[in-house]
């Protein structure tokens, strides 16, 4: 008799076992000639070779399985197990990725699948539009995207630290716990498309990393999937230095808004500058999105195109 010990790594182990233990209780049945058990992140089974590495396939069929779609129900679970393709559901063209639960996450306005083909098309694409608009949510479910599907070894998030009429400097905690507010939209997306336990586990190996764009002075970030959130804040040289650390089989994406820039009066904002400077420049997309693409309460677009109006008549 041959014995085998499987180590499930970073998959969610509530999804892998299901309520009640329902998916790990069905892997089970499928298998009759062979004794498996489960604890926690380790799988032993004992039994025919030959059973066994069948078994040890289909185990890592349904982990990449659950990565890639955050969810294991009993049908997807027996197609998988049969190799039935037509019972795996969760197969849909324009969703960018699955969230927590199964979330399917897609583009859901006509320029948000235009930030989805520019990034499919350029190393380098700019999203410029009002908030609510989903080009930070949007350009996070590419990143996660890419790394699952191993286009990239890392996520790389930043954000200018300008302070919108608050210093850091009288916020309570270490520096870490300053910003970690301030990037929490960044975070908030993640989560949404990560679970909890991998996300932790992301940011500790540093797979993915969530720091201020000063953080990124020096590098070179290869093989990277980065997004700079915010970008409207930024100056001339943290602009120049930020679109200079791109490295090797790397994709940025530049997200902001020209008309909520919180910088002093007399600095221009590195995100306008940079898009004058660059569209002629091939290889970089530029996306511009509008009131219409708000993908919030719809109450949001109508605030926006009142704020608009009122500014077109002081101009």
């Amino acid at each position: 008799m041959n014995h085998l010990q499987i180590t499930l790594e970073e998959v969610d182990l509530k999804v892998f076992y299901g309520e009640y233990n329902q998916n790990f209780r069905i892997l089970v049945h499928h298998f009759p000639k062979l004794k498996i058990t489960g604890r926690d992140r380790v799988i032993s089974v004992s039994g025919n070779e030959e059973d066994i590495v069948v078994f040890r396939k289909k185990i890592q069929e349904i982990t990449e399985y659950i990565n890639k779609y955050n969810k294991l129900n009993d049908i997807a679970l027996e197609g998988i197990i049969n190799k039935n393709e037509n019972n795996i559901d969760g197969k849909f063209e324009d969703v960018i990725v699955h969230g927590i639960g199964g979330k399917l996450i897609r583009a859901k306005t006509a320029n948000l699948k235009k930030l989805v083909e520019a990034i499919e098309k350029n190393d380098m694409v700019f999203a410029v539009g009002p908030a609510g608009t989903g080009k930070t949510y949007t350009s996070v479910a590419l990143a996660v995207r890419a790394l699952r599907n191993k286009e990239v070894k890392r996520i790389v998030l930043t954000r200018p630290a300008v302070e919108a009429g608050e210093s850091l400097g009288f916020l309570p905690g270490d520096l870490k716990e300053k910003l970690d507010p301030y990037l929490q939209p960044l975070y908030d997306a993640l989560r949404d498309m990560i679970s909890y336990e991998k996300l932790d586990s992301y940011i500790d190996k540093g797979v993915i990393e969530i720091a201020p764009l000063a953080f990124m002075r020096g590098r070179t970030l290869d093989e990277a999937f980065v997004i700079l959130d915010e970008a409207q804040n930024t100056t001339h040289l943290q602009m120049k230095m930020f679109l200079t650390r791109m490295g090797e089989n790397a994709r940025f994406i530049i997200t902001g808004d020209p008309g909520q820039i919180d910088l002093p009066k007399h600095q221009k904002s590195g995100l306008k500058e940079a898009v004058h400077l660059l569209k002629e420049v091939k290889g970089i997309g530029f996306v511009q999105l509008t009131e219409v693409d708000v993908v919030r309460h719809k109450l949001v677009r109508k605030i926006l195109e009142a704020y608009h109006k009122q500014e077109e008549i002081e101009e």
